[in-house]
């Protein structure tokens, strides 16, 4: 078993150890639903497509995803077991990559329960499976730039709730980026093309374009890119940060 593997299984087998998987498991379901049915109007609407469920994704990706992400190196530092898993044959790259994929799984998981709402949009009508499909795609590239972000910030700290917050704040800037709450802050004085390349960086924008059935090559790009962006930034944090 290569060693990515074997902390991906190490990881995964972790949450479910800890009451913190079975509560975000009910709590992300719980809200996915009441979000999709009564501020969704999912009844009311009387289309047959998932487009009030996934609407709220970037919002309940936004505080739930920070609580996964806080502990994945925060914890590790704080108890000092990140000495013990350098010292298994497994390089910097490596333990960054499978933590990350395991809360990733994690979070897939979590989406794949939804599925009682994709029979019952298909058994209510006849749905664009495709573009249904597409928005789960969107929705999981998002939740995995959110847990990358949140991996980086959780490297620098080693305190969970400062983790939590500042992870919520950072995506809530990129998730909005493209509008004018971000957008006001640097137009009186930032350069028009910095104003247009921080616009560009918006998460909801790309994953709305997504979900819309619009599978552009440039938006699966831009999440790849956030994600290995974010990814490269812990393992830089964690090597500065091995003396503390």
């Amino acid at each position: 078993m290569s060693p990515v593997a074997a902390i991906v299984r190490r990881e995964l087998a972790g949450y479910f150890t800890t009451p913190l998987a079975w509560v975000f498991l009910v709590i992300f379901l719980a809200l996915a639903g009441a979000f999709t049915f009564h501020l969704g109007g999912f009844f009311q609407r009387e289309q047959a497509d998932l487009a009030p469920f996934f609407n709220f994704h970037p919002w309940l990706y936004l505080f739930l995803v920070p609580a996964i992400s806080m502990r994945l190196w925060a914890e590790e530092r704080k108890s000092g077991s990140i000495e013990l898993l350098m010292t298994l044959p497994v390089t910097m790259w490596q333990a960054v990559l499978a933590k990350f994929l395991a809360a990733w799984c994690f979070t897939g998981l979590a989406l794949a329960l939804t599925f009682p709402l994709w029979i019952t949009v298909n058994w209510l009508g006849e749905p664009d499976n495709g573009v249904i499909l597409a928005g789960y795609l969107g929705s999981l590239l998002m939740a995995g730039a959110f847990l990358a972000v949140g991996s980086c910030i959780s490297a620098a700290n080693r305190n969970q709730v400062v983790s939590f917050i500042i992870t919520v704040a950072v995506c809530f800037v990129l998730l909005l980026a493209g509008f004018p709450l971000v957008l006001d802050f640097f137009s009186g004085w930032a350069p028009e093309l910095l104003v247009e390349t921080i616009a560009g960086l918006s998460f909801l924008t790309h994953f709305a374009s997504i979900s819309k059935g619009v599978l552009d090559l440039r938006d699966v790009v831009y999440f790849a890119l956030v994600i290995g962006a974010w990814l490269y930034a812990t393992a830089i944090v964690l090597e500065m940060k091995k003396a503390d």
